[in-house]
């Protein structure tokens, strides 16, 4: 082969290889932000709690688990990341119970035992069902809490009902500005389907907000959260583990400061 061919076939090979890892990542992407999703149906046995259904206004299911709180005590509604089970909160649930606190945990639809597939749309529509249930069920005030994917949840909820109080561990600006850190060579503002712009709705979240980061955190970077803090209208306030990443962000320090957090809450 010539050196002119070669020369000529090179860059073409190259953007042939480019454009089809692009189309590879813009059908994928849902996969890659909902690892979570599963046919597996809900335990029959609760992990803590007890087995709730939940249905949307658009015809879903959702199962959730729930631990009721002692009257008088308010409820914490409980959006999880995007590979957490409901389960998984069994520590949470137990810590604020003996506080007197209650916990709602959610799975998003397509998650286990829930009807669906997930999409920003359709999570965030989960988030404002789950609200209006236990608000229904619950003479509690609720506190929404919010951990990775589902702080994005959280915003939206709090931006339109009235909880008393809003935690946000792990935060982004936006799960576009997350993706674009990790894909700096993807175009990725015009591939994404569930951008999650937090950014954009932050303001409308006037209730007192917590911000726990950890510093080492390399799925969704300080910096991201920092961010979003940074525009968050007062009252707020952040914590930083220094010593913590984004998978090992919950230890007792946390649950502890999640407690004081609501507990402190008029």
């Amino acid at each position: 082969m010539s050196a002119t061919k070669l020369l000529l076939i090179l860059p073409l090979t190259v953007a042939f290889a480019y454009v089809s890892l692009v189309g590879l990542v813009y059908l994928s992407q849902r996969a890659l932000l909902f690892p979570g999703t599963g046919a597996a149906p809900a335990s029959e046995h609760a992990e803590w709690g007890e087995n709730v259904s939940i249905k949307t206004p658009d015809g879903e299911m959702l199962h959730g688990l729930y631990s009721h709180g002692t009257s008088g005590k308010p409820c914490v509604l409980l959006f999880f990341g995007n590979g957490d089970r409901v389960g998984s909160y069994g520590f949470l649930a137990q810590a604020l119970a003996a506080r007197g606190i209650g916990l709602l945990a959610i799975s998003y639809r397509g998650y286990p035992g829930s009807t669906g597939s997930p999409s920003e749309e359709a999570l965030l529509a989960d988030g404002i069902a789950a609200f209006d249930w236990l608000s229904a069920s619950s003479k509690s005030e609720i506190v929404v809490l919010g951990r990775s994917l589902g702080t994005g949840i959280a915003v939206n909820t709090a931006a339109q009902r009235p909880a008393i109080g809003v935690v946000l561990v792990s935060a982004y600006l936006s799960v576009l500005s997350v993706a674009q850190s990790h894909y700096p060579f993807f175009p990725v503002a015009l591939l994404i389907k569930d951008p999650f712009r937090s950014d954009f709705k932050i303001a409308k979240v006037s209730q007192p907000k917590l911000f726990i980061h950890g510093r080492r955190d390399d799925s969704i970077p300080l910096s991201s959260g920092e961010a979003l803090y940074r525009i968050a209208p007062e009252p707020k306030q952040m914590l930083i583990d220094d010593g913590s990443g984004h998978n090992d962000i919950w230890n007792d320090r946390t649950v502890g400061e999640v407690i004081g957090f609501v507990e402190a809450l008029k």
